[in-house]
C-alpha cells in the first residue's frame, strides 16, 4: 500500500465529499419535516458512497485491489476526515480569536463531535465502498477455475 498516495487520494475525496457532493445535494429541496433522515442527508450520504467508491477504483487500479487493501484504504479516508476536521476547527478558532487560550478551551468539544452518530456514517460511507470496490476487483482478477 503506497501511504502517501492513499493519503492524498483520501484528502482530494473529502474535499470533494465536504464541498462538490455538499454543494450538489444543496439543490435538494429541503425537507419540512423535522428529523434527522431527511432527503438532503440521504441523498448526502448516497453521493459520498459514489464518490467514495469511484475513488477506491482509482487507487487501487494500480495495486493492491482486494478486500485488506479497500478496507485499509476506507479506514485511512476516514482518520484523513476526522483530522480535517479536527485542524480545520482549531485554525478556524485560532483564526477567529488569535488566542491559543481560546483553542484550548474549545479543544474538549471534540469528542462530542466524535461521538456523535454521524460519525458511524462517515466511517460507514469511507469503508464500506472502498472494501465493496476492494473485494469486486480481486474477484475480477482471481483466475476463472474450471469445475469440470
Amino acid at each position: 500500500m503506497n501511504v502517501e498516495r492513499a493519503i492524498l487520494v483520501a484528502f482530494l475525496g473529502n474535499y470533494l465529499i465536504n464541498t462538490v457532493v455538499a454543494a450538489v445535494v444543496a439543490l435538494v429541496p429541503a425537507s419540512t419535516g423535522g428529523g434527522v433522515l431527511t432527503p438532503q442527508y440521504i441523498s448526502f450520504v448516497v453521493l459520498a458512497i459514489i464518490v467514495v467508491g469511484i475513488l477506491a477504483w482509482w487507487y487501487m487500479s494500480h495495486g493492491n485491489s482486494n478486500l485488506k487493501g479497500g478496507a485499509m484504504f476506507g479506514a485511512l479516508g476516514f482518520v484523513v476526515a476526522i483530522v480535517t476536521a479536527f485542524v480545520t476547527g482549531v485554525a478556524g478558532v485560532l483564526a477567529q480569536t488569535g488566542s491559543l487560550a481560546s483553542v484550548a478551551s474549545v479543544l474538549p468539544n471534540f469528542w462530542p463531535f466524535l461521538a456523535n452518530w454521524s460519525t458511524l456514517v462517515l466511517l460507514g460511507y469511507w469503508v464500506i465502498p472502498a472494501a465493496l470496490v476492494g473485494w469486486y476487483l480481486q474477484q475480477k482478477s482471481a483466475p476463472m477455475s474450471s469445475t469440470m
